[in-house]
């Protein structure tokens, strides 16, 4: 699991004894990424550096710390056949003991995170609507569901924004940047509405909507006659779920549709991510971005 603060509190307020173990450096191949931590205490863990003998051993050595009353200890771990991983990499995990400043310091590195995660608009509350709400919600995203039906606004996870709203394009205009847009409201025209607003961010990583083949020639039909860039128009995935599954499954219960969906969402915000992040280079050999 991914921990939040509010995961990091609940834990320690009732293991307050515990040791904040985090992998420190990365080399090679790895079942997670630098700076991954979980907790551990005496009788509970939170969190995850990637499982298996590594997290085992991590979890035995960590509570020997707590049992001889130290409070730090640093571990060079081989992930190959010594311990019973194939990863082949190798890891420094650093032990470290709960202290009033290590928290300070876990609660803004995870807020800091928090704000960097991009947020995914979903327009539509339906069942579909839900599913894919359900599916993104444990993810590294800010989840809003948006419909100008109140009463469907229900029965959704906690930590999904909801939006009751008479015009769902204008929160469009507002997003902020860099949000994916999908589109699966109960009602066609207004599927349009929204999805020629969203095609208007060039930001958006990702732009889908459910619906057809026959849908999307409707959608091309209107948006072109509205006299709006067809250039813009390679952008929108309709039917969604689709690029992540080419082939197609030929099930389209809502679950099965959300799951797809959210794949594929994932891999478009990552494609944008990577590009932001990726430096550019000029042709006199100068590295523009850093």
């Amino acid at each position: 699991m991914t921990l939040s603060i509010s995961d990091l509190h609940s834990f320690l307020s009732a293991q307050p004894d515990a040791i904040v173990a985090e992998l420190a450096s990365v080399r090679g191949s790895s079942p997670r990424e630098a700076g991954a931590f979980m907790l551990i205490s005496a009788r509970a863990i939170a969190g995850t550096i990637g499982g298996g003998a590594l997290e085992y051993m991590v979890i035995d050595r960590a509570r020997q710390v707590l049992r001889n009353g130290e409070h730090r200890d640093d571990l060079d771990i081989p992930l190959g056949p010594e311990i019973g991983q194939c990863c082949g990499g190798r890891v420094d995990v650093a032990l470290r003991r709960v202290t009033p400043d290590l928290v300070r310091a876990l609660v803004a590195r995870l807020a800091a995170e928090d704000a960097a995660r991009p947020h995914v608009f979903l327009f539509g509350a339906g069942h579909v609507g839900h599913a894919l709400a359900r599916a993104l919600a444990p993810l590294p995203a800010h989840v809003h569901v948006v419909d100008t039906r109140p009463g469907e606004l229900t029965d959704l996870p906690d930590n999904v924004e909801t939006l009751a709203v008479p015009m769902p394009e204008a929160v469009v205009r507002s997003a902020p940047e860099g949000s994916a847009y999908v589109i699966l409201t109960h009602d066609h025209a207004l599927d349009f509405l929204i999805g020629a607003e969203a095609l208007q961010r060039l930001d958006a990583p990702y732009v889908g909507m459910v619906g057809s083949k026959t849908k999307r020639a409707r959608f091309r039909s209107w948006y072109l006659d509205a006299g709006y860039p067809a250039d813009r128009l390679e952008r929108l995935v309709l039917p969604i779920g689709g690029r992540a599954f080419p082939g197609g499954l030929g099930d389209k219960r809502p679950e099965v549709i959300a799951a797809l969906a959210a794949a594929e969402i994932l891999v478009h915000i990552g494609g944008r991510e990577a590009s932001v992040a990726r430096p550019v280079t000029t042709q006199s050999g100068a590295v523009v971005g850093h």
